[in-house]
């Protein structure tokens, strides 16, 4: 059998399994992305900024049929007119013959407790599967039998809860695909997720005043399976990163990007796989940019008496 159409199988098998587990997806650049798996995070961190990020990964490179995932965030924190902040987050995922498209509206309210803020998030959506299937048969191309096109919406809903302090550290609880949405046509089912992350930013590591530490772990799990993502960042002045990524049992990414002016950040992270595709995978390759507007200050007014003006 053809290698090609060999993995092709494997990874429809894997996708099929996963109506029962694992369906979320996997980013390198994940730091950048909290949105999306918890609402909470939404707006904390950006005073007053409105900010775009969209995040391109291309899993499993030269491997027919692996994943292709396109991820775009856009939020705004509102805390100049109210304790909050809102944002919508879009994400479309395509593995073999099938699609997968996600959006979502994200609402968070800012709490400030002790020494940070509690987020406190909802979003609300729609998830949509789709199969689009190309068949190559010997006999009849039109065999009633053979799946046809079809595709499916249903409601979705996320939430919560995400801490930052002022003092560089962060902690958040989350569970995305709440209602475990029923594809009736698709005969399959979204699973529902959990996920705990959290952070720390070590300025001036090792008494170097220009160079930042930032460590970061996201663990996910649908209590059948769990994995996590351990990142490590190296900052230099507050423009440039290098970092590593380890996802144990999947890849091991290598990251690097820049800041540039006018609050734009590009990254590129490129993922050497130690799964059992390693053989034939040429890695994972994911393109990262971020940009953010931060509204001025509001004018300063002044009363003046008549008398003296």
């Amino acid at each position: 059998m053809n290698k090609n159409v060999l993995i092709i199988i494997v990874l429809l098998v894997s996708l099929v399994h996963s109506s029962f587990g694992q369906q979320e997806k996997l980013l390198t650049h994940f730091i950048f992305d909290k949105m999306s798996i918890n609402p909470g995070s939404t707006g904390l961190g950006m005073l007053n900024g409105v900010c775009g990020t969209a995040i391109y990964r291309n899993q499993w490179d030269k491997v027919n049929g692996a994943p292709n995932s396109a991820l775009f965030n856009a939020e705004a924190n509102l805390s100049r007119y109210f304790p909050s902040a809102v944002g919508i987050s879009f994400y479309h995922d395509a593995i073999g013959f099938a699609r997968q498209n996600n959006v979502v509206l994200n609402y968070s309210y800012h709490l400030p407790l002790g020494d940070g803020t509690l987020g406190m998030g909802l979003g609300l959506g729609l998830v949509s599967y789709g199969m689009n299937p190309i068949w190559v048969v010997p006999d009849d191309p039109n065999d009633p039998n053979l799946p046809q096109a079809v595709t499916e919406s249903n409601f979705d809903a996320n939430f919560g809860l995400y801490y930052l302090s002022n003092n560089g550290w962060y902690a958040g609880l989350s569970s995305v695909h709440l209602p475990a949405a029923q594809m009736d046509l698709l005969n399959f089912s979204t699973v529902r997720h959990y996920y705990g992350m959290g952070g720390y930013r070590q300025f001036e590591a090792f008494g170097v005043s220009s160079l930042d530490l930032d460590y970061n772990l996201l663990i996910r799990s649908d209590f059948v399976k769990t994995s996590a993502d351990i990142n490590v960042r190296a900052i230099w002045d507050g423009l440039y990163y290098g970092g590593l990524t380890v996802r144990p049992s999947d890849a091991i990414g290598l990251m690097a990007g820049i800041q540039l002016p006018n609050n734009f950040i590009f990254g590129y992270s490129y993922d050497i796989t130690i799964n059992k595709l390693s053989s034939i995978s040429a890695g994972s390759h994911e393109l990262f940019v971020r940009y953010c507007y931060f509204l001025p200050p509001p004018p300063v007014t002044k009363s003046r008496n008549p008398r003296y003006l």
